[in-house]
């Protein structure tokens, strides 16, 4: 397969469904992007916009009802090899999870096992994955709890998820996905959960850590503000597609896709006046069974003319940016 030396991830034309037969729902509809290596990719959109099937459909980890319809997941391994997900089966996905791909889930509490302590939890991944002593792996283990700044790492090793607080489960998560140094990391909302002094903690983390291991990162978010401070490329997605793609700065500044628009306009501001009000998205993510022709945003846009009734595609309007849209606003008011 091509693909430039520097890209670790290229999606084309994903398209992944729930259901069997006649009864099938698409909850991705043709999703394409690229991720260079030691990057960091925001998917950025509403809940119901894709993004979370979109990280499952990389890891592997679709439940049984959902299956990859059409499209190629190719992703550069540690020896330069290309790979096409899509043709991997379970055996070959557990070799690569944990070197290869990892992925941080949104809330700790649910994801981590209330009767293992956090140290075998995450010397775990070490006995799937490399052939190390007990006394190896349990170094290792604190040298990674240390690596994420939890103190009394050899300590907290032996606790379990219930005596940590969400900010300390939130780091035992990180530091389990990055005990076999991956290639690539998918952080699915990992800050959700937690209060803004926290959330810029463990963003700061991660800027480090990505930095000092050289990882690529696909940050999967739907705050804008965490998006400024984190990503390098930035693609929105609304009702299982990709509708703007551009670099962070581009994205921020020379806006394009009116549902782009939207969700900066209703980003709160310190600036914001007294008789100032912050201005919604109409209406809400429209149903996967129900989709309207055309453009899937028409009905809640108030730029919509007949012709948004048409099939849209994502077309480059600048270098480098992308949008579905029949119109190109390019930042205008």
């Amino acid at each position: 397969m091509q693909m430039p030396d520097d890209m670790i991830l290229s999606v084309e034309g994903l398209r992944v469904g729930f259901g069997r037969g006649a009864a099938t729902v698409t909850a991705l509809r043709d999703v394409s992007f690229t991720l260079g290596r030691g990057r960091t990719l925001a998917l950025v959109g509403e809940s119901g916009s894709g993004k979370s099937v979109t990280s499952l459909a990389l890891m592997g980890l679709l439940p049984p009802s959902g299956r990859i319809l059409s499209g190629r997941l190719n992703f550069r391994g540690r020896d330069g090899t290309v790979t096409d997900l899509t043709r991997l089966g379970a055996a070959g996905y557990r070799r690569l999870r944990g070197p290869g791909l990892s992925m941080i889930f949104q809330e700790p509490m649910s994801s981590l096992n209330p009767l293992f302590t956090i140290g075998d939890q995450i010397g775990e991944m070490l006995l799937l994955h490399e052939d190390v002593t007990a006394a190896e792996r349990n170094r290792r283990v604190i040298e990674m709890l240390e690596l994420v700044e939890i103190p009394g790492a050899a300590a907290r090793a032996k606790t379990y998820p219930h005596e940590l607080s969400g900010g300390m489960r939130q780091r035992v998560m990180i530091a389990m996905g990055l005990i076999c140094n991956p290639d690539l990391l998918i952080a699915d909302e990992p800050t959700t959960a937690l209060d803004v002094t926290i959330q810029a903690q463990i963003l700061d983390l991660m800027r480090r850590l990505q930095k000092e291991l050289g990882m690529s990162i696909l940050f999967i978010t739907h705050d804008m503000g965490v998006v400024a401070e984190m990503a390098d490329y930035v693609a929105v997605m609304y009702a299982g597609a990709v509708v703007e793609q551009a670099g962070v700065m581009d994205l921020f500044d020379h806006t394009r896709h009116p549902y782009t628009r939207g969700l900066l306009a209703s980003i709160p501001r310190d600036d914001l006046a007294a008789d100032e009000r912050l201005v919604p998205i109409p209406g809400a993510v429209p149903s996967l069974t129900a989709l309207p022709p055309g453009c899937a945003f028409a009905p809640r846009c108030s730029h919509a003319q007949p012709e948004c009734r048409q099939p849209v595609a994502l077309e480059k309007k600048a270098q480098g940016h992308l949008s579905a849209c029949i119109f190109d606003f390019a930042g205008a008011a």
